[in-house]
């Protein structure tokens, strides 16, 4: 079973590098089941409901968010309806929607995406870890292919994450920076990592947002209002083949498509 993670869609342009390419990947790389993190997908600051089923048209089947999951407030009663958009289980009580999506490939294989955020130089939450374990205790023994969406700030945080879910989970895959790091690899308990897939958008930019702005910013302190850059867009993902019936990752590769 093949797998594509894509990293954090970023604005207008990130969509636009889906809606024009993603099914061609589909179709090449021979991919079973799309995931990507759509926090940034709205101007590159959460998620509405309009964007969200224009993006599963595209072919993304299951799609996590992370801490500016809430930075649109219409999302707040879609995501309470719609369970392929995930927010982070550990949430406390009374969020709105799932952390946890559990369906099935077009062939039939079961599947599970589990979302959570981590706690350092982030918001505090409940126990990214204790949640994991409980989330996944709930699962079905039949749903082998587990993959996991760590949207957190601290690589050392990230590495540890995937270190305690090791052999529990078909992949641990890394969110937020958007800066793809080069340390993919399969654990040995056989689970896939990677600290951070990147982003998809516009690589000319300070993480997505104009250079000129956001450089604005840091030299004044003033505040200033973001945009998307449009420079280098980039389709950056991660392609994780694994067994699906011991659930082990056998590969993970980095993937990036650079838009002309």
């Amino acid at each position: 079973m093949r797998i594509l993670f894509v990293g954090d869609i970023f604005g207008r342009p990130g969509r636009r590098v889906l809606a024009d390419h993603l099914q061609d990947v589909v179709t090449g790389k021979q991919i079973d089941l799309v995931i990507a993190n759509a926090e940034n997908a709205a101007a590159g600051f959460g998620i509405t409901p309009r964007l969200a089923e224009d993006l599963f048209r595209y072919g993304i089947e299951v799609m996590t968010t992370g801490n500016h999951g809430w930075d649109k407030k219409e999302i707040y009663a879609y995501i309470a309806g719609q369970p392929r958009l995930l927010r982070a289980a550990n949430y406390p009580p009374g969020a709105p929607g799932r952390g946890v999506y559990c369906g099935q490939t077009r062939a039939g294989i079961p599947f599970a995406v589990l979302h959570l955020i981590g706690r350092v130089f982030m918001a505090p939450l409940d126990c990214p870890f204790r949640t994991a374990e409980a989330e996944l205790a709930r699962l079905p023994e039949e749903c082998r292919i587990r993959i996991v969406d760590f949207h957190a700030e601290a690589t050392s945080e990230k590495q540890a994450f995937g270190w305690f879910l090791d052999g529990k989970v078909t992949a641990v895959i890394g969110t937020h920076t958007h800066v793809p790091t080069a340390d993919e690899r399969v654990l040995p308990g056989g689970t896939a990592f990677i600290t951070d897939v990147g982003m998809t958008g516009p690589y000319e930019s300070v993480i997505g947002v104009e250079r000129e702005t956001a450089l604005r910013k840091l030299l004044t302190q003033m505040p200033e209002r973001f945009e998307p850059a449009r420079g280098d867009l980039r389709l950056c993902a991660v392609i994780i083949d694994a067994d699906e019936q011991t659930g082990r990752a056998r590969s993970i590769q980095r993937y990036a498509l650079t838009i002309t």
